[in-house]
């Protein structure tokens, strides 16, 4: 990337020609450059190119140098020993003998001291302090000449010389170390080696290049191990070096190529850079730290790069092919190069400015170069205008027609016009001037503490002498200022005791003041001054309006802000920027929303390296450079600005939040458009809502449908009064307490009452009525009484009720007449609430009173009610629970419900009252009543085979072939057994009295199915049989062989019970699956009770196997018992491996459902009591030995262990550790890890089939066989010792077992249905 530094000046003098120019900035300062040719003398120049000193010396300079703090410069000359010394703050040059004989060679000051270093052609050495004015000469130092030298931050001082020996001296000349190399040396340097561990940071390596080939390292700390790099013939020689970074070193060679080294011992001798920079040559580097950059002079370039990344090129300054570079040097900061040239000249650059700018509205003046100021306004495409000022300034500020430059307590005032600038004045100040800022006729410097007011151009003008200029404060205000602001009508600024004053220039007094807790320490108004942004000394944030006197505090601010620039788009009024020296945070003042103004953080936008943003534009921030130029940069907050075509839904929904927190509801349009989704509409919909946008609102609700809320919009559109369309809007957005809030602020707080009504908020409407329309309370009494009344606060319902009645409107006191009624009963005044609630005209309190009686058991007034209601079929069912059978008699005409007729039929066969009975049987539906009613008592058998003919009864069909079987007519028997599908006995029937054509012909009808069961059912003989029977059953369907042959099954019929497992099989093959699970456990209780535990385990372990694989529901009962099962079944595993605390546990568990063990109740309590007492469980050992002391146990106990256990009871040692605990497999609720029910979640937990214990996540694996879960670690263990699964008893390798690292699917299980 080319950029144009800027040439501040070029040095040129004929008495130059034909020699090397040399120069030397002024260390730290950089306001001095001495320059020397072939004229005998040094010439001082500013930074400006104005020459301030000349020097003229005896010979030609040999050697200059500035110390450590740029006061003094020191020359030595060609053939004199003498020092000559320029002093730069009295630009007086004095001599210093150096006592020595023959001529100086070398010169050179102390980087961290007032010590000069003077190094004679003859080996000598001389050591100046110039604070103690103490000369120290070293004689024999160097045998020839002293070429080259370096001081240390140590002050050590290495020097090399034409005998090609290098020494290294303390302050005081003594010589600590000493080497020779193989070849003249030259500059030498001292740093830090890069290492490993930086255990210091000594520069303890000297670096120099031996015989413009190596590169020579001496480390002090190990002098006999020098490292001597060499480089490729086709760099050409090493002109220079330089040190930089963590121990990297800048290597330029003659033939144009710029290399990277690191002195780290593992990569030394690797290039890690490498660039062939200049074609021809390169002559020299320099490295400016405070830049972070490196430049190389050759050819008639020079190239900057920047260290952070030396492969971008960052800069290129071409020269004239005649000024070739031969030397580069930087100022301390960086901010001006210079490079001396083969034609004798000397080139100076702007390599880095004082970020110095200011913006008026959208104009903005900037530094451009030491001494030129740009002034651009490219929103409205001004053309720029360059501006040349007299000084250096260390401040700008720009208004509307004039720009203002100055430093110290001077400034210069000049006048833009349309095509030229013209200087009107300068002015002097009585401080130095911290900050300045112009209107369009006012200047306001602040200068400790201060601020003048002055016009700017007083001449022509008919101004008042007192408006003419004014300082602040007054003499008798004794505060502090510290920052000032100027808009076009007030001066505003804030002071130390942290008020801030708005001073009205039109009216030429103060017209507002806010008073702050803390001293302000910065003030940003916006361009209109209607508000204003300020910081604190506690560095918060804030915004303050004084048109209402009201302060936001600005959220989320950075203590590191350095400033705050306000949106200059007439459109976005309320947004602005906070920014540091990384970032520019987006920030919105939402003035008109409905919950009342507040400011929101919107985002956050990364500010390029040392760039200072000036303007801020429609999203647009134009930021200052070093380099003298602007950098444009959008804000992320603002990315919705350009073309939206080809970005995602994702992009744009991000873009539509953006637009809703800015308020740019156009641009929301736009992606609204494009996303075509209702839930963005909706969105901005509700933003529109938010900012009190009623009619943009309209058109987006209109666009996406919704037509209810566009016609309440419509309705309140033309509301003029804020708090009252704020309410509205508030509502609309389901914020009801702050519609509230703003109702009652509104001039029509009567719209608060209403809302809540149409909410049924009845509570807070009655409170709103009190005051706002005592005459709604009944009403709203009313409502909220019917709303008591279903939540069942029955007292205040029925207090509700009686305030509601008002004696005037008819349709609402009956109905507040009848809730009292009901809510009298329901508070036990049965009588006044059945007097109300005869008396009330109403049919249906009749009848919800009567369901109150009824279930509050009153029977004889519900009955009551429900006739007077004219509920018979109600009235008659109380009448009969009440036993008054008369009653019931009345109101049976009048009766529709056949469970009536069915109890009244029941009470009258009871009296022996058969005709009546058969009637209301009839009635009731109830035909076989009827039927056994026409046999056995009314001697009507026709009337009976009829019903059963029209109604297929099959209870009737067995009642009529009984009663033909009496008669001897065995047809009509058979026939009705048939249809009654009692097969076998028409069966059975038709054998005995030979009968079984008549058998055939009625059965033809019925399907060879069922026969075949007939048959198989009736040969049951072996296993295969059964077997076959109970799949035939299963597919035939047909409840009486169902019924047959599990009264086979379970011995019904010959007192002999088969295997239970084939009434499980047939309970599986009609899928009744509880059936078949409720045998099993059923099957299993039995083995347990009777003790046989291992048997009872394997039971419930086979059908709960059977059920899974079924992906039938596990019963929980199953479940449980199986658990308990394995648990006591586990105690011997665990004894047996010598594990007794697990043992005990399992026990603790069994014990505590020793109910299901009821035969051995005291063995299993003894064998905890001694396991838990084995395991140092003493409180449980003692709780189960107590147990074991009642009554009932007490002289079962074996006697071996009954002292023991009497002991324990009698003095007993309750100390027990806590269980540990693992984590819930669920929920990760740490709980003891015997335990199955997790507290948090309420999860019944898996567990562990080799430990009992309940399973954790992250140690998790299944038996390969029964699928059941074991922790990884335990199950593993235990199979080392017994390779047996304790559950299924199949035989498993350990190298069987997986961990699971994802055991989700066995958590998501529902095997149970507990």
């Amino acid at each position: 990337m080319k950029r144009n530094h800027i040439s501040l000046f070029v040095l040129s003098e004929k008495a130059w020609s034909g020699s090397a120019v040399q120069f030397a900035w002024q260390k730290t300062l950089g306001h001095f450059l001495a320059v020397t040719g072939g004229d005998h003398t040094v010439k001082i120049f500013d930074r400006h190119g104005q020459k301030r000193n000349e020097i003229t010396l005896p010979g030609n300079c040999v050697a200059m140098d500035w110390d450590k703090d740029g006061d003094t410069l020191a020359i030595i000359a060609d053939r004199c020993s003498a020092i000559f010394l320029w002093d730069a703050n009295t630009s007086k040059t004095s001599q210093l003998d150096s006592g020595m004989r023959d001529s100086l060679s070398f010169l050179l000051w102390s980087r961290v001291g007032a010590l000069l270093a003077v190094g004679t052609t003859k080996g000598n050495l001389l050591i100046y302090n110039r604070q103690t004015s103490r000369k120290i000469p070293i004689l024999g130092k160097h045998t020839k000449r002293i070429t080259c030298g370096c001081w240390s931050t140590e002050n050590l001082l290495a020097l090399g010389g034409e005998d090609k020996i290098i020494t290294i001296s303390n302050q005081e000349g003594d010589t600590i170390r000493q080497t020779s190399v193989s070849s003249d040396p030259s500059d030498i340097q001292f740093s830090v080696m890069k290492t490993d561990e930086r255990i210091s940071t000594r520069e303890s390596t000297v670096s120099l290049v031996v015989g413009k080939k190596t590169l020579f390292l001496f480390n002090l700390n190990d002098p006999d191990n020098p490292i001597d790099l060499k480089f490729q013939q086709s760099y050409g020689s090493i002109v220079t070096y330089r040190w930089y970074g963590d121990g990297y070193i800048m290597i330029g060679f003659s033939r144009g190529y710029f290399v990277v080294i690191s002195t780290h011992i593992r990569e030394i001798g690797q290039e890690i850079f490498q660039a062939h920079n200049h074609k021809d040559n390169l002559s020299s580097i320099a490295i400016s730290h405070s830049l972070n950059k490196a430049a190389s002079c050759g050819d008639n370039c020079i190239n900057i790069h920047d260290l952070s990344d030396l492969r971008k090129m960052y800069a290129i300054i071409n020269m004239d092919d005649e000024d070739k570079g031969m030397l580069l040097a930087w100022t301390d900061d960086g901010q001006l190069l210079a490079v001396s040239t083969r034609g004798a000249s000397l080139h100076v650059f702007l390599t880095k400015l004082p970020v110095l700018g200011d913006t008026c509205s959208t104009r903005i003046a900037y530094l451009t170069s030491l001494l030129e100021v740009t002034i651009v306004n490219h929103v409205e495409n001004e053309l720029p205008v360059t501006v040349s000022v007299e000084v250096e300034p260390s401040f700008i500020a720009v208004g509307v027609y004039h720009l203002a430059v100055g430093m110290n307590n001077r400034a210069w005032f000049y006048l833009l016009g349309e095509n030229n600038v013209k200087k009107l004045k300068d002015a002097e100040y009585l401080g130095t001037v911290a900050s300045m800022h112009l209107n369009s006729d006012y200047a306001a410097a602040l200068f400790e503490g201060k601020v003048q007011l002055h016009m700017i151009e007083s001449e022509g003008l008919d101004a008042q002498e007192e408006r003419e200029t004014r300082l602040f404060p007054a003499d008798d205000d004794k505060y502090r200022i510290l920052c000032h602001a100027l808009t076009g009508d007030f001066l505003i600024y804030g002071t130390d005791t942290g008020v801030i004053h708005y001073f009205y220039i039109e009216d030429w007094q103060y017209v507002n003041e806010y008073r702050h807790p803390v001293s302000v320490r910065k003030i940003f108004p916006d361009p209109n001054g209607t508000r204003l942004a300020f910081i604190d000394e506690k560095s918060d944030g804030f915004v303050y309006c004084p048109v209402n006197d009201r302060i936001y505090e600005i959220p989320n601010f950075s203590p590191t802000i350095k400033g705050i620039l306000w949106e200059n788009w007439p459109m976005d009024k309320g947004v602005f920027v906070a920014y540091d020296d990384d970032k520019a945070y987006t920030y919105v003042f939402h003035k008109d929303a409905i919950q009342g103004s507040k400011i929101i953080l919107a985002g956050a936008t990364e500010v390029p390296f040392s760039q200072k943003p000036l303007l801020l534009y429609d999203g647009e921030l134009t930021c200052q450079t070093q380099s003298g130029k602007t950098n444009n940069i959008y804000l992320s907050t603002h990315s919705f600005l350009g073309d939206l075509k080809d970005f995602g839904p994702n992009e744009l929904a991000q873009m539509l939040t953006q637009t809703l927190m800015l308020k740019r509801f156009s641009e929301a349009w736009g992606i609204c458009v494009l996303l075509n989704d209702q839930s963005s509409w909706n969105e901005l919909g509700k933003a529109c809502l938010h900012h009190m946008e009623v009619d943009f609102a309209i058109r987006v609700y209109r666009t996406c449908g919704n037509a209810g809320m566009v016609m309440s919009l419509e309705e309140i559109k033309g509301i003029e009064d804020r708090n009252l369309l704020a309410g509205h809007l508030a509502m609309f957005t389901n914020n009801f307490n702050l519609a509230q809030d703003l109702y009652l602020a509104s001039s029509r707080p009567i719209s608060a009452l209403e809302m809540r009504k149409d909410l049924q908020h009845w509570d807070s409407a009655l409170q709103l009525a009190k005051c706002l329309a005592p005459d709604q309370i009944p009403f709203i009494s009313r409502e909220y009484a019917l709303q008591l009344e279903f939540t069942g606060d029955y007292i205040n319902a029925l207090a509700h009720y009686e305030k509601g009645i008002t004696g005037d409107s008819k349709e609402h006191d009956e109905a507040c007449l009848a809730g009292v009624a009901q809510m009298s009963i329901r508070m036990g005044d049965i009588r006044q609430g059945v007097n109300q609630a005869i008396k009330h005209p109403s049919r249906l309190l009749k009848r919800d009173c009567g369901a109150i009686l009824e279930s509050m058991k009153q029977f004889s007034e519900a009955a009551q009610l429900y006739e007077k209601g004219q509920y018979y079929d109600k009235a008659a069912s109380v009448y009969i629970r009440c036993k008054n059978w008369a009653k019931v008699g009345e109101l049976l005409p009048h009766v529709s419900s056949p469970k009536i007729h069915l109890q009244y039929a029941k009470a009258k066969e009871a009296d022996g009252r058969y005709k009546e009975a058969v009637v209301a049987y009839e009635n009731a539906k109830q035909w076989d009543s009827v039927i056994r009613l026409c046999l056995d008592h009314l001697n009507n058998p026709e009337r009976a085979v009829n019903i059963v003919r029209e109604t297929q009864s099959l209870d009737g069909a067995k009642m009529v072939a009984r009663f033909f079987l009496q008669l001897g007519d065995y047809g009509s028997a058979i026939q009705f057994l048939v249809m009654s599908k009692c097969n076998n006995e028409a069966f059975t029937l038709a054998q005995q009295h030979n009968k079984m054509e008549i058998y055939a012909d009625i059965i033809s009808e019925y399907s060879s199915l069922v026969l075949c069961t007939q048959v198989l059912v009736r040969s049951l003989k072996d296993n295969l049989a059964i077997q076959m029977a109970i799949e035939t059953v299963g597919q035939a369907k047909d409840e009486a062989l169902k019924s047959e042959l599990i009264d086979y099954l379970t011995g019904e019929n010959d007192g002999m019970p088969k295997d239970a497992k084939y009434l499980f099989r047939l309970y599986m093959a009609l899928k009744q699956y509880r059936e078949a699970a409720r045998t099993a456990i059923i099957i299993a209780r039995e083995e347990q009770r009777s003790g046989n535990y291992r048997n009872a385990h394997d039971v419930l372990f086979s059908m709960y196997s059977e059920l899974k694989k079924q992906k039938i529901k596990i019963p929980s009962e199953m479940a449980t018992n199986l658990m308990i099962l394995h648990s006591y079944i586990l105690v011997k595993t665990h004894v047996k491996r010598g594990d007794h605390m697990k043992g005990a546990r399992m026990l603790i568990r069994v014990a505590n459902n020793i109910s299901k063990f009821p035969s051995h109740i005291v063995p299993i309590l003894t064998s905890t009591v001694i396991e838990c007492h084995r395991a140092g469980l003493k409180n449980s050992a003692f709780t189960f030995a107590a147990v074991l002391m009642r009554p009932e146990n007490r002289n079962k106990i074996d006697l071996k262990y009954k002292k023991k256990i009497e002991a324990m009871v009698r003095h007993p040692d309750k100390a027990e550790a806590e269980e540990p605990t693992t984590a819930c497999p669920y929920c990760a609720f740490q709980l003891p890890e015997c335990e199955l029910l997790c507290p948090r979640c309420k999860n019944n937990l898996p567990y562990c089939i080799a430990t009992g214990r309940h399973m954790v996540q992250d140690d998790w694996t299944v038996c390969p066989h029964c699928d059941f879960p074991a922790l990884y670690s335990e199950f593993k263990n235990m199979l080392q010792v017994e390779n047996i699964c304790p559950m299924c008893s199949e035989r498993i390798n350990t190298a069987q077992l997986k961990k699971m690292n994802d055991c989700t699917q066995y958590l998501k299980q529902d095997d149970t249905d507990g």
